[in-house]
């Protein structure tokens, strides 16, 4: 098994940056629509955290700064700032220059990050393919009442187990999660309104954002 090459400092690449974020929005508004202000806020704070997460990814590694400054010569690593080396959790783990565990890192972090867009996918489809007048609670919402935001979270979490930095994981992933927490409590306000003892019915039996998958909501 070879090593992954560490040599080199592998940032200061704005364009890639630059392209990741887009293509990443671009998936990301594929699925979501925000329709009003308080969406677009939330929406706002996930931009932040994407375009903050590929900025130190590629651009300008300011959590590494910090940690070598701090730690100095017992930084696990010889050449912190190559790009094999920003993957913290191999880091620390003594484990950036395995080939394999830097496979097993990428395969595990993607499949998170895809698994969290196929179910915001799923989500916006059952909605905007359901009648105005409908309640949808079959499909994915026989499981849980928030599939779009727990695949959002699924999402961000997928990007910081593969590129945590002090940014994303202290600040903006909490703003995130509280701002799209609040706009889940809006949701379920509008809905109690519109459908009444039919949405408090669903709600008690379906969870918001965990399954419970052996008492699935029933209609019936």
């Amino acid at each position: 098994m070879h090593g992954v090459d560490n040599g080199g400092f592998a940032y200061g690449l704005w364009t890639v940056v630059l392209f990741s974020v887009l293509i990443t929005l671009f998936v990301a508004f594929s699925f979501v629509k925000p329709k009003n202000k308080f969406e677009w806020r939330s929406m706002g704070a996930f931009i932040g955290f994407i375009v903050a997460l590929f900025t130190e990814m590629y651009g300008v590694p300011l959590t590494i700064y910090f940690l070598t400054g701090w730690l100095g010569s017992q930084y696990p690593v010889v050449d912190p700032f190559s790009h094999a080396s920003g993957h913290l959790i191999l880091v620390f783990l003594g484990l950036s220059d395995s080939t394999w565990a830097m496979i097993i890192l990428h395969i595990i972090t993607n499949a998170i990050i895809f698994f969290g867009f196929y179910i915001v996918y799923k989500g916006w489809q059952q909605i905007h393919s359901a009648n105005d007048d409908e309640l949808v609670t079959d499909g994915i919402y026989k499981y849980i009442r928030h599939p779009q935001y727990v695949g959002m979270w699924l999402v961000t979490v997928g990007f910081l187990l593969q590129w945590p930095t002090f940014i994303t994981v202290v600040i903006m992933w909490p703003v995130l999660m509280i701002l799209y927490h609040r706009l889940s409590r809006r949701e379920e306000k509008t809905l109690y309104e519109k459908f009444g003892k039919r949405f408090e019915w669903y709600k008690a039996r379906v969870p918001a954002y965990f399954p419970r998958f052996r008492k699935k909501y029933s209609d019936g």
